[in-house]
């Protein structure tokens, strides 16, 4: 291994060595313990899901020597879970409705294949208590818990009234179900503002709404009726007070036939948008020995109350005071459960599955302890300034190296399509230390050096979460994301060192590719110690700074603003995106993206850059040609990404207000509102209701507002 390798491989500790020995130590004597007791659960699985869980789940039966059948649409023909199982079975088109919802093509394919079980992943028909019992009857063992279980807890209504006879803490709230907005507004008033109103059916984000007084009740049980009814088929609502400075902790529980239940310790999921979930770990840095313990209790009551079998969680809102009150049971897998299995070493797939066939778990509570930490990040491809789906082919895709600390749950490829149908997931990038600053050290590493290019994704707005202060210091409630960037995510502005990493990183790629035009491949050959050096223009998004750089055979020198700036143990070679170096003794890893002569793409602390690079000469000749003036589009509304136009609701000719709602695109089953950028006249509008959009189309165009030479005129 070279230095510059050496310098950024994060080589555990003997003790986290130690640790991860004795965690596959201890994964392996569960796998002994079932396999002295029997053979394999079964011989055939059937996933009915897709993506990353689909994929996670083949894992554990190619680990059980189980054989699977891979369900898909027709756009998921080559997807990679289709990849990977051993059978595969053509659901229908693309539409959820129309393939992977389609609870008789499922049953067909079960058929055909001869399953023996299904797996639900999660989504989908893993909630599904008529799918889990149409299974029953049918002899098929559902990875999952009974259709009882599902029923009750899949309720937000009825789950509150037996999480309540359980013994559990509940939020105050109205637990009927709400007939209308006055109705909504009458609950509002009694229970007292802010309240969430949320789908009784489903989870995920989807059909919630926070409303702070009565129009926003209105406005919110609309909407929220709407995703329900399109995400659930359900629209039924409640109404529940909402609580301020709430943290998002879930405990994991895991039950069998044989009467065990135990709970695996808490998740903090508190960084959230739009209600979804962004970053996960565990343990929480917020719990103590003692609320841990009665949360663990309360869940395991909870779930032995509706005779719960499977892996379950158990979702919690927890005050400041470490007051904690029920808010759901998901009854299947979690997508977060990475973090729970680094932790504790039970491998929660293979338990499922186990338990499906009657088998008992194989840990105790006294079994369950606390490993280190770990952190999982959703690596979504959305535009993180808006919180928007991005879709499109991943024209370039690498991901970070596993091992030692570091995994990744993912179910793409190169070439392959993020889907306007589907969740934009795409991948879990899970890190796992021997407390939290370690795992944050290698989640840091590992998002500096994922590769993601044809999609916009997430990873800058995660890359400055864990740099941010509140989060390092583990002060983080479900309303993070809107403190801390009220007016949206906009990237990271770099600091004058990070600004000199930017300067030296780029003037060595450009110094290199300048050698490689004139054909000097190998400049260790070169007699000249010192063999390149030339004066630059250089500008970051706009910003420019003069430098003059030496390049040796192994290290770079700058000069900038008077100041000095040295670089050595140069990890790159001409052509890979991913740019590792040590600057002034500071390890740093970036990418590079070139875009034409002298013009380069940057990410560095997970944000893109700009940057143009230029000698003094070709500087001068530059400023005698004009910019090419920016297309303004305050006179315009765009669709914030791919989606189907389900609401108009201005015409032609109108004259609307500012923020004013004008539109609603569905995208991924969520509803999106758009809203007048400024008061004017309704000039043109381009599309219908139930039109298909792509990103960034023009739906509706203003008349230009008169200047005040038109006002004159006048």
């Amino acid at each position: 291994m070279s230095a510059a390798a050496a310098l950024w491989r994060l080589l555990p500790s003997a003790a986290h060595a130690s640790r991860s020995s004795s965690r596959v130590v201890f994964a392996q004597a569960h796998s002994k313990r079932y396999a002295s007791s029997d053979a394999k659960p079964f011989d055939k699985i059937l996933i009915a899901n897709r993506g990353e869980i689909a994929c996670r789940v083949i894992r554990s039966c190619k680990k059980l020597g189980i054989s699977t059948v891979a369900v898909h649409s027709d756009v998921d023909a080559e997807a990679m879970h289709v990849r990977m199982a051993d059978e595969k079975f053509l659901l229908g088109p693309a539409p959820s409705a129309e393939s992977y919802l389609r609870e008789d093509r499922i049953i067909e394919a079960i058929q055909l294949t001869g399953a023996q079980a299904v797996h639900p992943g999660y989504g989908f028909l893993s909630e599904n208590k008529h799918f889990a019992m149409r299974l029953q009857e049918l002899g098929v063992a559902f990875i999952g818990p009974n259709a009882h279980a599902i029923e009750i807890m899949g309720d937000k209504i009825e789950s509150k009234i037996c999480a309540e006879n359980a013994g559990v803490n509940i939020i105050p709230g109205y637990s009927g179900v709400v007939n209308d907005a006055d109705h909504a507004v009458e609950i509002a008033n009694q229970i007292g503002y802010p309240v969430m109103i949320k789908a009784s059916a489903g989870g995920g984000g989807k059909g919630m709404r926070v409303a702070w007084n009565d129009k926003e009740t209105r406005e919110g049980f609309r909407m929220s009726s709407q995703e329900a009814k399109a995400s659930f088929g359900d629209d039924r609502l409640l109404i529940e007070k909402f609580i301020d400075e709430p943290r998002h902790i879930e405990i994991q529980v895991l039950a069998d036939t044989h009467g065990n239940t135990v709970y695996l310790n808490e998740r903090e999921c508190s960084i959230q948008r739009r209600n979804q979930k962004v970053i996960e770990e565990a343990p929480s840095t917020f719990l103590d020995e003692a609320t841990r313990k009665a949360m663990g209790e309360q869940a395991c009551a909870l779930a032995r109350a509706v005779d719960y079998v499977s892996a379950g969680t158990v979702e919690f809102l927890v005050d400041s005071q470490r007051n904690f009150y029920f808010c759901e049971m998901n009854t299947r897998l979690q997508v977060e459960h990475p973090v729970t299995e680094m932790i504790t070493g039970v491998d929660l797939v293979e338990e499922m599955i186990h338990i499906a066939a009657g088998k008992p778990m194989s840990v105790t509570q006294d079994d369950i302890g606390i490993n280190g930490w770990a952190i999982e990040s959703r690596v979504y491809a959305e535009d993180p300034a808006k919180y928007l789906p991005s879709t499109g082919l991943l024209t370039h895709y690498r991901e970070p190296e596993t091992g030692n600390g570091v995994r990744v749950d993912s179910g793409v490829f190169e070439g392959g399509e993020i889907s306007m149908f589907y969740d934009p997931m795409i991948c879990k990038l899970i890190t796992h230390g021997k407390d939290r600053t370690e795992a944050l050290k290698l989640m840091n590493n590992a998002l500096d050096s994922y590769v993601i290019r044809g999609v916009k994704h997430n990873i800058p707005l995660l890359r400055e979460l864990y740099a941010h202060p509140r989060f390092i210091a583990g002060d983080t409630t479900t309303k993070f994301l809107e403190e801390e960037y009220p007016n949206g995510f906009t990237g990271h502005t770099l600091t004058a060192k990070e600004t000199e990493q930017v300067l030296a990183a780029v003037t060595e790629v450009y110094y290199r590719q300048m050698l490689y035009k004139q054909r000097i491949y190998n400049v260790s050959n070169l007699p000249e110690t010192l063999f390149y050096s030339e004066d630059l223009v250089i500008s970051i998004n706009g910003t420019t700074h003069r430098v003059l750089g030496h390049l040796f055979e192994d290290a770079l020198k700058l000069e900038h603003e008077g100041e000095e700036i040295y670089m050595d143990a140069i990890d790159w070679r001409m052509g890979d995106p991913v740019f590792r170096a040590a600057v002034d003794g500071n390890a740093v890893t970036l990418q590079v993206e070139p875009k034409g002569p002298g013009k380069y793409t940057i990410i560095h602390h997970g944000t893109p850059y700009d940057v143009q690079v230029r000698t003094e000469v070709e500087e001068q000749s530059f400023k005698i040609f004009p910019e090419k003036p920016k297309k303004n589009l305050d006179d315009m509304i765009l669709t914030p990404m791919p989606g189907t136009l389900v609401s108009l609701n201005v015409k032609e000719g109108d004259t609307v207000v500012e923020g004013q709602e004008v539109a609603v695109v569905e995208a991924m089953k969520m509803q999106n509102q758009l809203r007048a950028p400024r008061a004017g006249k309704i000039a043109k509008i381009h599309f219908k209701t139930g039109d298909t959009l792509d990103d960034e189309e023009v739906i509706i165009e203003f008349e230009p507002e008169d200047t005040p030479e038109d006002t004159k005129a006048e």
